[in-house]
């Protein structure tokens, strides 16, 4: 089912309403649906680099709204949607001991996984879960996401196709290698 998902969503990158389906996926996605928005948004920069900040402008804004729906989800229906998309990402098992500490790092939570490859929904659902503070949760969500699909267009518009194969295969590690650093960076500056 999910190559079939995908398959469907790189046809659509070539439809003429391929911006509005992008807007759709990119909502979806940050409250239950499994592919991430970059699989559009690669072939539509590709094939029209210069709306590649309009295509990423469509991804953040969707994205934010979709992620203001996990949010949602995660405060007011967390038993009867919310558990159950995160138990089909297998992640079930850790959100007692995760919601503990959630809040404590929430700003990184919605750092990281809007950034890296990690669900970003499963990061909404929680945000609203453990009630983070819903300013907090937006102005994070608008920065990471931002971060992430800007980023993606930049490489796109400036690179093209030769740069797809990292932003497919090693953006991610990249992001993450990044977060950590940053991470490590704001830690080692509080205790030195």
């Amino acid at each position: 089912m999910l190559r079939k998902l995908y398959d469907w969503m790189l046809r659509m990158a070539e439809h003429p309403k391929a911006i509005w389906a992008l807007a759709v996926v990119a909502f979806a996605e940050s409250s239950f649906f499994p592919i991430p928005p970059d699989v559009m948004m690669i072939p539509m920069i590709l094939a029209t680099p210069h709306r590649a900040w309009l295509i990423a402008s469509v991804a953040l804004v969707s994205s934010v709204l979709g992620g203001m729906l996990g949010y949602g989800i995660g405060m007011f229906a967390f038993d009867q949607i919310g558990q159950p998309i995160l138990a089909s990402l297998g992640k079930a098992d850790a959100m007692a001991e995760f919601s503990t500490r959630f809040n404590d790092f929430g700003f990184w939570a919605v750092l990281g996984a809007g950034v890296t490859p990690f669900p970003f929904k499963v990061i909404t659902i929680m945000s609203g879960w453990t009630a983070m503070p819903f300013g907090t949760f937006i102005a994070t969500a608008i920065l990471a996401r931002g971060l992430r699909f800007f980023i993606v267009a930049a490489l796109l518009w400036k690179f093209g196709d030769p740069i797809r194969d990292f932003i497919e295969r090693r953006f991610g590690l990249v992001s993450t290698a990044f977060l950590v650093l940053l991470f490590g960076g704001f830690i080692a500056l509080r205790y030195l």
